[in-house]
């Protein structure tokens, strides 16, 4: 008999709004061409972003700090209430099911957080067990769903949720250089669940958690980071232009370490689900890992569509991947998730 966790459920939700690329730059008024191209160049046509209102002279407000932070509370709690909703209604679930609840966000800083915000928001049960996972990055989603599967897998039929929230426009800095034009140019708002549960029984066509490995690469631990802005009071991101490089020479690694001692090799893998961490990363995993195209054809078409959604952008692709039909039942997947430490997480899946 299998106590293994199973994923019961997958949701996602993002905010009312999307901009194309073109508007977003015509919105900010960016005539520097290094700028316009870095924009152009990012393999995204559209993201959800909860911007600033615009001022009488038609330029958008420059949000403070503190209403960087009020922005990640509030966005940050519709998005997960209704990713979970979503979640439990894919899973069959109510919400009095939950009886674990892991949320995972980089964009913002609260206390108490987003877990205990989010069981009163939607009324869960006050003796649910909660972890929060904060400032991990891109790659927190594989360290989430090891927390939730370990707990589910210790506490066989019971509901585990994973919730990640990542309301990346109130992590912008918007000041006309190069640094923050890249970031500026790539991330997007969402947030996205999933609901486990350890048990013998097959129930619909998610899945099973195998196995996680986790590689952390000293030598890039600047890679990707938050600093302080003096200048504009506010934390400001960083991400190195070697980073592509970076994660593509050690993920043929990790996921060789994935799969020792379980008897499959790399051709085995039916389903790979890689985050959608920017144009170059994506074709840095596809070399590396000798990858198709098609291999990757969720993990691109979510970065056209929502941009780089952080630690949820994964299980937006696991969500496309199901919605698709392409499983076969005893079919083999991969997670694979990258950001700062330099940090590449994954996991073994089977459907």
């Amino acid at each position: 008999m299998t106590t293994a966790p199973r994923i019961r459920g997958v949701g996602t939700a993002v905010p009312a709004f999307s901009y194309t690329q073109d508007e977003l730059l015509d919105i900010y008024r960016i005539d520097d061409e290094r700028i316009r191209s870095v924009f152009h160049n990012s393999a995204i046509k559209r993201r959800y972003l909860n911007l600033p209102g615009a001022g009488p002279d038609g330029t958008r407000y420059v949000e403070t700090q503190g209403e960087l932070v009020r922005k990640h509370r509030d966005s940050g709690i519709d998005m997960g209430a209704r990713a979970l909703q979503a979640c439990l209604k894919d899973a069959e679930l109510t919400l009095d099911a939950v009886q674990y609840l892991c949320c995972v966000s980089s964009t913002g800083f609260l206390t108490p957080g987003f877990s205990a915000l989010l069981i009163r928001e939607l009324g869960l049960w006050h003796g649910c067990g909660r972890i929060d996972i904060v400032g991990m990055g891109c790659n927190a989603g594989l360290n989430g769903l090891s927390a939730v599967a370990s707990w589910a897998r210790a506490h066989p039929g019971q509901v585990a949720v994973m919730v990640c929230i990542e309301a990346c426009s109130a992590a912008y800095v918007v000041d006309g250089t190069m640094r923050t034009a890249v970031v500026n140019s790539l991330f997007g708002d969402g947030a996205a669940a999933v609901a486990l549960v350890a048990g013998p029984e097959r129930t619909g066509p998610g899945a099973t958690i195998l196995k996680f490995a986790s590689c952390l690469i000293p030598d890039a631990i600047e890679a990707m980071r938050f600093d302080w802005d003096d200048d504009h009071g506010k934390l400001s991101f960083f991400l190195d232009r070697d980073i592509p490089y970076v994660v593509g020479s050690n993920a043929e690694g990790i996921v060789n370490r994935l799969l020792d001692g379980t008897g499959l090799r790399r051709s085995d893998i039916r389903h790979w689900t890689i985050h959608s961490g920017g144009r170059k990363v994506i074709d840095s995993m596809v070399v590396n890992l000798g990858l198709s195209r098609h291999d990757v054809r969720h993990t691109v078409g979510v970065l056209e569509d929502f941009g780089n959604l952080s630690s949820g952008s994964f299980l937006f692709s696991y969500e496309r991947l199901l919605e698709e039909g392409a499983i076969n039942e005893g079919d083999h997947g991969v997670f694979l998730t990258m950001g700062p430490g330099s940090t590449i997480e994954a996991a073994l899946v089977r459907y």
